[in-house]
C-alpha cells in the first residue's frame, strides 16, 4: 500500500534496541505519493522534554542534521511532513555517551599465567553500586578490548552478539547503548562484564594465528541514572572493580567455548587500571549481530561410537544451545561442520589449513559444557561462533534429549530488501543458498567464509556488493566495515587484502605476506564499494569519507604501473614502450582467482597454485591489473565530479583514458581478441568498457566461442564470474547465458545443489562424486550469480546514471523454462514490486513505481514504455 505521509524514517546510525548517534545524524525517509515536483519538506524535531525545532528540506535521502549538534544522552523524536501531507509517526533515537564526556576508568582483569590464545578462559569483571528510590531511566554504555557481555543483577543487557564488534582495534572502537532500567532496583545492585579475546586478541585466519591489537584485555562501562525528582547520577568501572576467571574456562571466537558449570569462581583481584590504550569511542553505522533465527534440527542420528549427529538441514552462522545437559558432572562435546563422511560422521579434514612444506593446522570448532545437575541449565556459548549444517555431540553413554538441541542463526541483523521467486524451482533454490551464504558471512563484517578464515576479504565484498545490495540493506554495514579498510591501509597507499586485518599487516611490511598486498580487483574495493553506495543508497557521504583513501590507493598503483615492469616485458624490450607508463603489471596480483581447474589423466583436479607456486606468482597478470586500474581511475574521477572537486575529475578523466588505450594497445588486437583469450578477459573488457563500440560484437563472439569450447561451461574466476551473464546477456547472447545456468556438470552452480549444497560452495567440486569434501562449502563470491536473477531474469535494473533509484529499467530476458517471475526491491524511493508472465504468445508485465520514481519498461520485442508514480500493467507479444 503507498503511504500518504512520509515513512520509514532512519537516521545513519544503528542501535540495538534503539537507534543510537553521533551529535549529528542525517535523517532519511521514503516519499509519500503524489508529492508535487519540487515540494519541500517539514522537519520537526524534539529534544529532550523543552527543546522544539522545525527546519525546510527539499531532500529526503540523508538530510544534513539541522539544528544543534545533540548532547551526550540526549533524546530525540522527529517526524516529516510534506506541504500538503499530514505529519508522519515520530521516530525516536537517542544520542551516545561521547568520546569527551566518558568518566569511568578503562580496567583490565589481572590474569595469571601465560595461557595461549584458544585456550584462554573468559574474566568476570565485577562492580556494585547502591540506588535510591525512584529511577526512572538507566542507560548502560560500555565497550570492551575483547568481546563483552554485561548483566546487571544477572540480567542481561541488550539482544546484540559478540559486542562490540569487529574493528580496527588501534583506530575505530565502538560502544553500545542499553536500557536497563526495569533491571535496577533500590538499594545494593550488581554490574558483572564477562569478557573474552574475541577479535581483539584471539585467533585469527585458517592458520590461527594471534591477533596483533594488543596484549591485554580491557572494560568501559557507565551507568547513567535519572530520577524521578530531575536528579542523576553515574557509576561506572573504576579502581573498585574486582575480576578473575569464572565458569567459561575456554573462549576463543574461532576454536570454540568451554563452561564448567562446577568449576568455583576464581579468586577476585583488583582489577588494572588504565592498563591499556584504546581509540577514541564512536557509534557504529551498522545493525548489530544478533541471534536472528531458531533452528531445531531435521534429524538426530545416534552413530556406532555413541556420539550422535544433529543435522539442522542448513549451513549456517551460529551456536547450538542445548538444554539437556545430563546429571551433574556429565561433559557435552560439541563439534561443529558442514560435511558428513560416507559413514555419517562429522568431518572437517578440508577445511585443514597447509602451506607448502609445513604440516597442515586441523581445522576445529568445538564447544564443551559440564554439567552441574541444577534444574534449568542451559549451555549457550556466547563468545564464540561457527558456521556449520551439523554438530557432532558426546557424553559418554549419558542419553540425549534431541529435544534440548537448537541452533541459534547468529550474524548481522540486516533488513531484507528485495526478493526473487520464478517459475524454476532450482533457480529458486540457487537464490536461497546465496542468501544464506552472504548471511553466513555477514558477521559484523564481509568475511569469505564462517569457519576456516572468516576474514574481511576485499576482493570477495568488492565482488558481492553489488548483490549485496539488491538483497538486503547494506548502507550502514558497508560504511562501518570501509572504515575498516581505510584504517588498515599502508602507508604508501596499498589497501590490505581484508579488513579488519588483525595481523597489521600495515606494521609489518617485510614479511611475506605484506609482498603480497596491493592486488587489482582487491584493493579496488576502496574505489568501487563506495560509489557503489553513492549509486544505490544516494549516499554522497559514502564517497567523501572515503575519498583521501581512494586516492591514496590509484596514485599509489598508478606510480606503480609507471615504475615497476613485469619481467616479460623487461625481456620484450629494455626500455619501456610509451604506453607501458599505464600498464599495471609489476606489483602483485591475485589475478583471476580460482578458476575452474582442469583436470589431470586420472580425473583428478590440478591446483595451479599448489602445482606450480613460483610459476603462479610470477606470472604476467598485468591485463587484470590494468583494467582494474582504468576502471577505479574512471571512478575516482566521477566521485571527483560529485564532490565538486572539478580539477580532480578533469586530471582522473584523463588518466583513466590514458590508461585504458594503454590497456587496448597491450591487451587488445584489431580483431576485438584479447591478449589473454580467456573468458574472464573477455568478461572483463566489455563490462569495464574497455573494448571500442565497433569491437564489442566480435569480441562477445569470441566469448561465446569459448562458452562453446568449454562445453558451454563457465570458466571464469574470482572477479569475473559474477559478470559472466550479463555480459553475454547484454550483447546478444541471452540464450548462451541460460545454457551456461541451468550446466548441472562441472563447473556449474546447480551442480552444487544436486549435490546438496545450502550455500554456495568455494570451489565449483565442494563435494565430489565420491562424496568428499574439498575447501570451504561456505564462500559467497560465487552466489553473485543472483544478481542476474534480479537484473536480468526478473528484468529490474538501476537506469545508467540513476541515482538512488530515481529511475529504473524493467526488461525481462525470458527463458523457455521460465514462464513467470516476480520480485520486488525496497528501496531509497520506496518498494518496487515486478511480475511478469508468459501467457500464449504475449508477455504480461505488472509493475508497481514507487512515489518520486519513473520507470522505462522494455519488451523482449524491443518496445519500450514509460510508467509512471502507481500500478503499470501491459502485455506485448513475445
Amino acid at each position: 500500500m503507498v503511504s500518504s505521509v512520509p515513512y520509514a524514517l532512519s537516521i545513519d546510525f544503528g542501535g540495538d534496541r534503539f537507534p543510537v548517534s553521533g551529535p549529528r545524524p542525517r535523517l532519511s525517509w521514503k516519499p509519500p505519493a503524489e508529492v508535487p515536483p519540487g515540494a519541500g519538506y517539514d522537519v520537526e524535531i524534539l529534544i529532550g522534554d523543552g527543546v522544539r525545532e522545525v527546519a525546510r528540506t527539499r531532500e529526503h535521502r540523508w538530510v544534513a542534521w539541522p539544528v544543534r549538534p545533540l548532547r551526550s544522552g540526549e533524546q530525540a523524536r522527529w517526524r516529516v511532513r510534506t506541504g500538503t501531507s499530514p505529519w508522519s509517526e515520530w521516530h525516536a533515537f537517542e544520542a551516545g555517551l561521547f568520546d569527551e564526556d566518558w568518566t569511568a576508568r578503562w580496567i583490565s582483569p589481572a590474569e595469571v599465567g601465560d595461557t595461549e590464545p584458544g585456550a584462554r578462559p573468559a574474566q568476570i569483571l565485577r562492580g556494585s553500586f547502591t540506588v535510591p528510590e525512584g529511577v526512572t531511566r538507566a542507560r548502560l554504555y560500555a565497550t570492551a578490548l575483547g568481546v563483552y557481555e554485561a548483566f546487571v543483577n544477572g540480567e542481561r543487557a541488550g539482544t546484540a552478539e559478540l559486542t562490540p564488534g569487529s574493528t580496527s582495534y588501534d583506530r575505530t572502537l565502538y560502544a553500545q547503548a542499553s536500557d536497563v532500567t526495569a533491571a535496577v532496583r533500590p538499594g545494593a545492585n550488581t554490574i558483572e562484564i564477562v569478557l573474552s579475546d574475541g577479535w581483539f586478541r584471539g585467533q585469527v585466519g585458517a592458520f590461527r594465528e594471534p591477533a596483533d591489537w594488543g596484549p591485554r584485555l580491557g572494560a568501559r562501562l557507565e551507568l547513567h541514572l535519572a530520577f524521578a525528582d530531575g536528579s542523576t547520577r553515574v557509576a561506572g568501572t573504576d579502581e573498585h572493580w574486582t575480576g578473575g576467571p569464572g565458569r567459561i574456562t575456554r573462549a576463543d571466537l574461532m576454536a570454540g567455548q568451554t563452561t564448567d558449570f562446577l568449576a568455583p569462581r576464581g579468586p577476585e583481584r583488583p582489577v588494572l587500571l588504565d592498563a591499556v590504550t584504546a581509540p577514541p569511542i564512536g557509534w557504529s553505522p551498522g545493525p548489530p549481530v544478533r541471534r536472528v533465527e531458531r533452528r531445531p534440527p531435521v534429524s538426530v542420528t545416534q552413530l556406532p561410537t555413541g556420539a550422535w549427529i544433529a543435522d539442522f538441514g542448513q549451513n549456517a552462522s551460529g551456536w547450538v544451545t542445548l538444554t539437556d545437559l545430563g546429571p551433574a558432572g556429565t561433559r557435552t562435546v560439541l563439534d561443529y561442520g558442514e560435511h558428513l563422511d560416507p559413514a555419517g560422521d562429522l568431518t572437517t579434514s578440508h577445511l585443514d589449513a597447509a602451506r607448502p612444506g609445513e604440516p597442515p593446522v586441523p581445522f576445529v570448532q568445538r564447544d564443551e559444557v559440564v554439567s552441574s545437575g541444577a534444574p534449568g541449565e542451559v549451555f549457550e556459548p556466547r563468545h564464540t561462533v561457527h558456521g556449520c549444517r551439523y554438530a557432532r555431540l558426546e557424553r559418554g553413554g549419558v542419553p540425549l534429549d534431541p529435544a534440548g538441541i537448537v541452533m541459534q542463526v547468529v550474524h548481522t541483523d540486516l533488513r531484507p530488501t528485495g526478493t526473487f521467486a520464478c517459475g524454476d524451482e532450482d533457480l529458486n533454490r540457487l537464490h536461497e543458498a546465496a542468501g544464506w551464504s552472504f548471511r553466513g558471512n555477514a558477521v559484523d563484517v564481509p568475511t569469505d567464509c564462517p569457519h576456516r578464515e572468516r576474514l574481511g576479504w576485499t576482493g570477495d565484498y568488492q565482488v558481492f556488493a553489488p548483490t549485496a545490495v539488491r538483497l538486503y540493506d547494506v548502507a550502514g554495514f558497508t560504511r562501518k566495515w570501509l572504515r575498516s579498510v581505510r584504517d588498515d591501509q599502508l602507508p604508501d597507499g596499498r589497501i590490505a587484502n581484508f579488513s579488519p586485518d588483525g595481523h597489521r599487516i600495515k606494521e609489518h611490511p617485510d614479511v611475506l605476506f605484506a609482498m603480497m598486498t596491493g592486488s587489482s580487483g582487491w584493493g579496488d574495493a576502496i574505489a568501487l564499494v563506495p560509489w557503489l553506495l553513492y549509486e544505490t543508497y544516494g549516499d554522497r557521504e559514502a564517497l567523501a569519507e572515503n575519498w583521501d583513501a581512494m586516492v591514496r590507493w590509484v596514485e599509489w598503483a598508478l606510480a606503480t604501473a609507471r615504475t615497476s615492469r613485469h619481467p616479460s616485458r623487461v625481456e620484450r624490450s629494455a626500455e619501456p614502450l610509451p604506453h607501458e607508463e599505464f600498464l599495471w603489471d609489476g606489483s602483485f596480483h591475485w589475478g583471476e582467482w580460482i578458476e575452474p581447474k582442469a583436470r589431470a589423466e586420472d580425473g583428478s583436479l590440478i591446483d595451479p597454485v599448489q602445482a606450480d607456486p613460483a610459476g603462479w606468482f610470477t606470472a604476467d597478470k598485468g591485463e587484470v591489473g590494468t583494467a582494474y586500474l582504468a576502471r577505479s581511475t574512471a571512478t575516482l574521477a566521477a566521485t571527483a565530479q560529485v564532490l565538486g572537486r572539478t580539477e580532480d575529475a578533469a586530471r582522473y578523466t584523463e588518466l583513466a583514458d590514458r590508461v585504458k588505450d594503454a590497456w587496448r594497445t597491450e591487451f587488445l588486437d584489431d580483431s576485438g581478441r584479447t591478449a589473454a583469450d580467456t573468458q574472464a578477459s573477455y568478461v572483463r573488457a566489455l563490462h569495464f568498457g574497455l573494448v571500442p563500440g565497433d569491437l564489442r560484437t566480435a569480441a562477445a563472439a569470441r566469448l561465446v566461442e569459448l562458452v562453446r569450447e568449454a562445453g558451454t561451461h563457465l570458466g571464469t574466476g574470482l572477479l569475473s564470474t559474477a559478470d559472466l551473464l550479463p555480459v553475454l546477456a547484454d550483447h546478444g547472447h541471452a540464450g548462451v547465458a541460460y545454457e551456461v545456468l541451468f550446466q548441472r556438470t562441472y563447473p556449474s552452480w546447480l551442480g552444487m545443489l544436486d549435490r546438496g549444497a545450502t550455500t554456495i560452495w568455494e570451489d565449483w567440486d565442494g563435494v565430489d562424486a565420491d562424496g568428499t569434501a574439498h575447501a570451504s562449502l561456505n564462500h559467497y563470491s560465487k552466489g553473485a550469480v543472483v544478481r542476474f536473477l534480479h537484473t536480468h531474469t526478473l528484468g529490474l535494473r538501476q537506469a545508467e546514471g540513476s541515482v538512488a533509484w530515481e529511475s529504473f529499467v524493467v526488461a525481462p530476458v525470458p527463458h523457455a523454462l521460465i514462464t513467470w517471475a516476480r520480485g520486488t526491491f525496497d528501496g531509497p524511493q520506496g518498494l518496487i514490486a515486478v511480475e511478469w508472465h508468459v501467457e500464449g504468445e504475449e508477455l504480461l508485465i505488472i509493475l508497481d513505481v514507487p512515489p518520486g520514481s519513473r520507470a522505462t519498461v522494455v519488451f523482449p520485442g524491443g518496445e519500450e514504455v514509460t510508467a509512471g508514480e502507481g500500478r503499470f500493467a501491459d502485455r506485448r507479444k513475445l
